[in-house]
């Protein structure tokens, strides 16, 4: 049986302080980042589900949201966090919640979830699974992030990004936090859908005002694009790719759902009776 990739995430306070001033430092220098609706952030346990447009998404997470609650992201996907700088550095300031490529931990992982939260944690998790085009754009939300808060009972907060699609020296990046939402009853089926698609919206009345961007030179373009993973294989053009028709405007029926964990593909197990 394979071994859980880390016993993480790890409270380190020091090290997770330092990285994330070394990022607030960096974030600000090169862009105008600010926070809204920094009231709707819970003080206790919740699941934050955020939409995904650049590389730079977590960072930039990690440099405005509060350092209390404890704070953990969902993810990466990755066999071997042992391997890579990134990965290497997600442990050493013990913030990630690793699954595996081929999904054979999903027990395990929802386990340490709960087991997550349950400790007072909030968890971060971009429910698309992957990034996208448009600011107003949002693709189909995994149902992971409404499984995990109806087994824990604690809230999920919707929080947009928008500005990040092309980033450039200076220009406004803006985080905000939506009304929590608050589940009620089992992980059924059905109520994990209902959940999910009521987090879905209220994403996109967040994102719904934002406007889309130009690039901004040879470097912008290069700091926008150095990291990005596009399943497109390119990136599309604005009006193209997966996301493209998903914005609160175009949207005239729900899209088609992915279960459990932002890229993982399973089936939403039925609670136990009792």
């Amino acid at each position: 049986m394979a071994q859980p990739l880390t016993t993480g995430p790890v409270h380190r306070p020091f090290r997770f302080g330092l990285l994330r001033l070394a990022i607030r430092i960096v974030a600000r220098l090169l862009f105008r980042v600010r926070l809204e609706g920094a009231e709707h952030l819970p003080s206790g346990p919740a699941m934050y589900c955020a939409n995904h447009l650049n590389w730079s998404d977590p960072l930039l997470l990690l440099s405005v949201l509060p350092a209390a609650p404890k704070l953990a992201m969902f993810g990466p996907k990755e066999e071997d966090m042992t391997k890579g700088g990134r990965n290497r550095l997600i442990v050493w300031a013990g913030f990630g919640i690793p699954y595996r490529p081929a999904k054979s931990d999903l027990l395990e992982t929802t386990r340490r979830v709960q087991r997550v939260l349950a400790d007072g944690w909030v968890i971060v998790i971009f429910g698309e699974g992957r990034i996208h085009r448009g600011e107003r754009e949002l693709l189909p939300l995994a149902e992971g992030t409404a499984f995990f808060a109806l087994r824990a009972g604690v809230p999920i907060v919707p929080i947009a990004i928008n500005g990040t699609s092309w980033l450039g020296f200076r220009r406004t990046i803006r985080v905000r936090a939506g009304e929590p939402i608050v589940p009620s009853g089992r992980a059924t089926r059905e109520s994990v859908a209902a959940l999910t698609q009521e987090t879905e919206k209220a994403l996109l009345e967040l994102v719904a005002d934002a406007r889309d961007l130009q690039p901004s030179g040879t470097v912008g373009r290069w700091l926008t694009e150095v990291f990005n993973d596009w399943p497109e294989g390119v990136r599309p053009r604005l009006g193209q790719g997966d996301a493209a028709g998903t914005d609160l405007a175009s949207r005239a029926a729900p899209a088609a759902r992915r279960p459990l964990g932002a890229e993982v593909v399973a089936p939403v197990p039925e609670p136990p009776v009792g």
